[in-house]
């Protein structure tokens, strides 16, 4: 094993349907500079925000100034990361910037309320207030848990992934099957399933395989390894049939 792949952070999540997806977990060190990044962005929206304040309060007074400072302060450090992260991109400015994105633990594109989950509970993930501003609890969750998840990630069941993942690999082709008449007549949705079966394996891991296969044993009359290369078989016994 070479370097890049100790380094390297791609891994396998099996969806519902048996599917082997790849996602490429980003480090605490990444989602640091990103923090940090978009806390400079949020550092100068406010003080345009203070100017504008300012301007605002000559001419309508301080308590007027003070409350959109307020305000100012509340949506930049709250809605913020709520507002991008549940965007199309799924990501804040700094994010974007080291090309990172926050998805649902499966994959798929974050909700409002798991952005508003994982956001509401920063400020648990920056306990303990020492001086300095670490996330102490933060970064011990996510150096302790394989996806570096931090509580908020955990809560809301997100990960952060870099949002350019590399090509995914070719899936091996199953080895062929000899055409097998099925023993009894089927159906039209039981032949769509059969075929539907035959396209999809290479999708699956072997054990999935099996275990879907399983459920037709009283089809196949096998279960295991056996019972899925008849239903292969069976399903190209059908597909040479309709050509």
């Amino acid at each position: 094993m070479d370097s890049h792949a100790k380094l390297d952070t791609l891994q396998p999540v099996e969806l519902a349907e048996g599917v082997v997806i790849q996602l490429r977990i980003a480090g605490p060190m990444p989602r640091a500079l990103a923090y940090v990044t978009d806390f400079f962005i949020r550092l100068a929206l406010f003080i345009a925000g203070l100017l504008l304040a300012f301007v605002t309060g000559a001419a309508m007074g301080g308590n007027v100034a003070q409350g959109l400072i307020l305000l100012s302060w509340f949506l930049l450090d709250w809605l913020y990361p709520v507002v991008f992260e549940a965007g199309r991109r799924g990501a804040t400015p700094g994010k974007r910037m080291l090309g990172l994105r926050v998805v649902q633990a499966s994959g798929s594109p974050l909700t409002v309320g798991q952005a508003v989950v994982r956001n509401l509970l920063r400020f648990i993930d920056g306990m303990p207030p020492i001086p300095v501003f670490t996330y102490a609890l933060g970064m011990a969750s996510c150096l302790a848990t394989r996806r570096f998840q931090r509580l908020g990630d955990l809560a809301a069941g997100t990960v952060v992934v870099y949002a350019r993942t590399p090509p995914q690999p070719k899936i091996p082709e199953l080895p062929p099957v000899p055409p097998l008449a099925p023993p009894v007549l089927l159906t039209a949705d039981e032949k769509h399933a059969l075929a539907m079966f035959s396209e999809r394996a290479g999708l699956w891991t072997p054990g999935r395989r099996i275990e879907i296969a399983n459920q037709a044993a009283a089809l196949t009359d096998a279960t295991g390894e056996t019972g899925v290369n008849r239903l292969r078989s069976m399903a190209a016994w059908l597909h040479g049939k309709n050509e």
